[in-house]
């Protein structure tokens, strides 16, 4: 017999879940689902229950809580996942309270088997089941009869060919647990941490037999449509890593928005390029943004701005604010405090996706960590990579804000070495000249092109930013103090 036995994989319905499975649920599998008491179990379950069944593919709920099914309903129906047309003709609830009294794991397995032979499911759910266990504690069989016990329910469920999933509050190490893990095909544990006022949900896949799953610790929060995962990869690569693939040695250039910075980077930002604009509070980096964004508007390109620290009602530039009112633009933007940068990335990529935008404006990475949980803080030059790729595999053209402390002797590009990861740098720095204030723009790098290295002085007007066209007379480097002569005329 040389055929090899193809393993059915049933999409579980929860975001990002599949990938964390490595395609999807094993048919047929006998999984746990553990977890300490509100860390998500019951809601994972009956999401996964409510998308997968239908009266072909029927559902049966054993509850062994204290409380009864109806409270437990009560809860659930408040999901947008919840469809009560589906109770009854494709999801069954029983409730074994009475049955786990008495102690005897006979008499609780042979009324399972009778409601699965009446119903005939595809799909079994126990929860809890550390209530069998505590059962066992106490009643007239010990926990010695748990193993047998567990080894005979997921023999028969496999024989009635039906997927089955143990929910209980188990930690991966607990040994309550070991009876049930060496039998188990699939685990899932659920768990979550206070750090500084912030709880952060993590979901492992600690196995599933003949899958090649993703290991390690992954984000997940409960909305009102349920349970959404956020896999910690990073995105394909682009078709030109791959062989074969195409090579565009002469991207396309698209404007700024700003033409006197559209001259210095030899006609424009390289298309699917990431701009890191840095400069001290009041450069116009704000402004930067707004004109790379209206640029955009005026050629027919849909665009998306990503704030962190002004809303658009608060925007004094109005034109951003104009342009979101239209539709030209649309906004991400969070009010929580304890994002993870999983969730941050992927409403983002969905925005994207959704609207079809080309360009991308994130104002600013330094309020970027203010909306992170704290454990994200000491790593945010991975964070910013993390977006920086999946922004590049999208091929959108992005200009990324970022303000430094206004230190003029130094050329401090980034906090934690963010610069190496865009493809090109304008910097925008003050110096004082002749007793003025005045600003000056540089471009630093553009991967691939050439780009002039000129020192250009600019204003900010009624027009936005205008740039002046001959390159400022420099006498050393940048500093506070008069080394800068104004550009010839």
């Amino acid at each position: 017999m040389s055929d090899k036995v193809a393993l059915g994989l049933l999409k579980t319905g929860v975001p990002g879940l599949d990938t964390l499975l490595g395609g999807g649920l094993p048919e047929f599998s006998f999984n746990l689902v553990a977890g300490p008491p509100g860390s998500g179990k019951t809601t994972l379950a009956h999401q996964i229950m409510f998308a997968l069944a239908t009266p072909e593919r029927r559902a049966l709920f054993f509850t062994v809580l204290g409380e009864p099914p109806l409270k437990m309903l009560r809860y659930q129906q408040q999901f947008s996942f919840f469809d009560v047309a589906k109770v009854g003709p494709a999801i069954r609830y029983v409730n074994l309270g009475e049955n786990l009294r008495t102690g005897d794991f006979s008499g609780v397995l042979e009324r399972i088997m009778a409601e699965v032979e009446a119903f005939s499911p595809s799909l079994v759910f126990v929860d809890s089941f550390r209530s069998v266990v505590q059962t066992a504690k106490g009643g007239n069989e010990g926990v010695a009869d748990l193993q047998y016990f567990i080894q005979e329910l997921g023999t028969r469920m496999t024989t009635w060919q039906a997927t089955t999933f143990l929910i209980g509050e188990y930690m991966h190490n607990d040994p309550e647990a070991n009876p049930i893990m060496t039998v188990a095909d699939g685990m899932l544990s659920l768990t979550q941490s206070h750090e500084h006022s912030t709880v952060v949900r993590k979901m492992r896949v600690v196995k599933v037999r003949g899958r090649a799953h993703l290991a390690g610790s992954h984000n997940f929060r409960i909305t009102d449509d349920g349970l959404r995962v956020y896999p910690r990869v990073l995105p394909p690569l682009a078709a030109d890593r791959l062989p074969g693939g195409p090579i565009d040695r002469t991207p396309r250039r698209i404007g700024t928005g700003v033409p006197g910075l559209d001259g210095m980077m030899n006609g424009g930002l390289p298309e699917g390029h990431t701009m890191l604009v840095v400069g001290p509070t009041g450069s116009g980096k704000t402004i930067l943004g707004t004109r790379f964004l209206q640029e955009g508007m005026l050629r027919g390109e849909k665009g998306v701005a990503m704030l962190f620290e002004k809303g658009t009602p608060r925007l004094r530039n109005a034109e951003l604010a104009e342009m979101v009112q239209a539709g030209h633009v649309s906004v991400v933007e969070s009010r929580l405090l304890d994002l993870t940068v999983d969730e941050l990335i992927d409403e983002l990529a969905q925005t994207l996706e959704r609207t079809g935008a080309t360009r991308l404006v994130i104002d600013s990475l330094s309020e970027f960590g203010l909306y992170l949980a704290p454990e994200f803080h000491a790593d945010l030059r991975q964070s910013v990579f993390r977006m920086l790729s999946m922004i590049a595999k999208l091929g959108v053209s992005a200009v990324v804000t970022i303000g430094l402390d206004d230190h003029f002797t130094e050329l401090t590009f980034s906090q934690a070495n963010i610069a190496y990861l865009t493809d090109a740098v304008v910097a925008l720095r003050y110096a004082e000249v002749e007793g003025q204030l005045c600003k000056f723009m540089s471009v630093v790098k553009v991967r691939g092109s050439e780009h002039s290295t000129d020192v250009r002085g600019y204003r900010i007007t009624d027009s936005g930013i205008e740039v002046e066209a001959l390159p400022t007379q420099v006498e050393g480097t940048l500093t506070g103090g008069s080394v800068l002569r104004p550009p010839v005329r």
